[in-house]
């Protein structure tokens, strides 16, 4: 029993991470209330945490190889905790939003070494199987957000959702110190200026988004963000190119099964997790369920995601990888698309259940092969910078997808509402939109991995080393 004691503490961080997430959407109203929050506050609670964890991924990857695994995830545990805290104690909007932001830093430096460290301490048939748990885990975390985030705010009261990080966490970090291995310190330097550039171009594109729909697509700011943006992304090109030590080695986006895979990590998260705080806010908003009854009402992606990223995980080597992540984005867009014809302004919560849980299906398919065929898709010493890049795709996707899904929601809102609707109509309306985005975003991110992802073979996608999926450890130094 005590061989997997490191497994319970890589998979402890993996969860708090994973589930905070998404579990703030049931609680949103409770934190509207008691902070006076405006709606784009309410989405920047949101986005915020997917937002830094997007941006900081890639670096922390970094300060991972340079300082060693096992420190570095202890470290971000320890920030993650105290941030988690932070948001539990504070007063307004803008200092929730702040700790959330913090949270982010923490949950990027424990997401970008939780892989790496599964595949130092466990070897042969033993690997196998925890990287199967880890991988659940990884699958049902954000899934069971909701759940979770409903008991702990009509329970105890929205705070809650960030104090019971607290314990978990502390006994992650014992646990970490005392059970994982050290492992070693590498070589190299951080790529500060990548990583800067990086995150303005994500911060600006996810504020350009949100007050779009906001104040108009035409609105100074709006315009102002979006050049940011742009000038950012292309600084961040020159940056990697110049570089000897680039966060993103740019050739690797020559292989068609890496750039295909990156494109897909952003569709899929945007399609599962994306529109999941507008459904929360309808479900206690109009429809005036409890938090507890809010999140039950999403119960179906969760167990349905568990169940099937298990099984997946113990049988996907035996399919092309592109059968369980395109399969598994496939059956999101049909869920999502089940969600647009279900959902109508008479509709109740278990209009939700067939479609929730196809997204649940598709969910668990795909997610724990994601990271893995990134990493055999490219030679042995980038792996790492593979597998952080796919699941910095992964976040970005759900950061862009609540501020793009917010726009559509609101503004949709404000058109029914304008022409004599009423609020259970409007709200209807936008789920409608959203649910329909998503369904798209989640269909084009499967035919895009039909299309570019293939079983890697002896000397890879595009010249690329073949890697075994439970290669040595610097082949998984990434997560989710």
């Amino acid at each position: 029993m005590r061989k997997w004691l490191p497994l319970v503490a890589i998979c402890l961080g993996a969860f708090i991470l994973l589930v905070d997430v998404t579990i703030v959407n049931v609680a949103l109203p409770s934190m509207a209330s008691d902070l006076h929050a405006s709606f784009s506050s309410l989405q920047w609670v949101m986005d915020m945490y997917a937002l830094a964890l997007a941006a900081l991924l890639l670096a922390a990857g970094s300060l991972a190889d340079l300082f060693g695994h096992r420190r570095l995830y202890a470290i971000g545990l320890a920030v993650f905790a105290l941030a988690s805290l932070a948001a539990a104690l504070s007063p307004n909007a803008a200092a929730l939003i702040t700790a959330r932001a913090v949270q982010g830093v923490g949950g990027a430096a424990m997401f970008a070494t939780s892989a790496g460290l599964v595949a130092a301490t466990y070897q042969g048939r033993d690997r196998g199987m925890a990287f199967g748990v880890w991988g659940a885990v990884n699958g049902a975390a954000a899934a069971l957000g909701p759940v979770l985030g409903g008991l702990l705010t009509q329970g105890i009261g929205w705070q809650a959702i960030f104090l019971v990080n607290l314990p978990i966490a502390v006994v992650a970090v014992v646990l970490t110190l005392r059970v994982l291995p050290a492992g070693r310190r590498g070589a190299g330097r951080l790529d500060v200026p990548g990583a800067v550039t990086f995150t303005v171009a994500a911060a600006a594109l996810t504020y350009a988004l949100m007050r779009g729909g906001d104040h108009g697509w035409t609105d100074s700011l709006t315009v102002i963000a979006f050049v940011l943006a742009g000038v950012a992304a292309a600084a961040f090109v020159v940056a990697e190119l110049m570089t000897s030590h680039p966060m993103l080695d740019l050739s690797l986006l020559r292989r068609p099964t890496f750039s295909g895979l990156l494109g897909g990590a952003l569709l899929y998260q945007a399609g599962a997790f994306g529109g999941l705080v507008y459904v929360s806010l309808w479900l206690q908003n109009v429809l005036g369920l409890s938090p507890i009854r809010g999140g039950l009402a999403l119960m179906p992606l969760a167990g349905a995601a568990f169940v099937a990223a298990a099984v997946a995980g113990k049988h996907s080597h035996r399919f092309a990888p592109a059968l369980p992540i395109g399969g598994g984005l496939v059956l999101i867009g049909a869920g999502a698309a089940v969600l647009w014809q279900s959902v109508s302004a008479g509709s109740h919560a278990t209009s939700l259940i067939a479609g929730l849980a196809v997204i649940g299906v598709g969910v668990g398919l795909a997610t724990p092969v994601l990271v893995s065929t990134a990493v055999d898709a490219v030679p042995a010493n980038r792996a790492g910078m593979a597998g952080g890049a796919v699941n910095t795709f992964r976040q970005l996707g759900m950061s862009l997808g609540i501020a793009l899904f917010g726009s559509v929601f609101t503004s949709r809102m404000r058109h029914v509402v304008s022409h004599g609707g009423g609020v259970r109509a409007a709200y209807a309306s936008g789920l409608d939109r959203i649910f329909l985005a998503s369904a798209l975003a989640a269909l084009v991110g499967g035919v895009l991995v039909f299309l570019t992802v293939h079983r890697p073979t002896p000397g890879g996608d595009a010249g690329a080393g073949h890697r075994p999926a439970a290669a040595p450890e610097d082949a998984a130094v990434s997560a989710g």
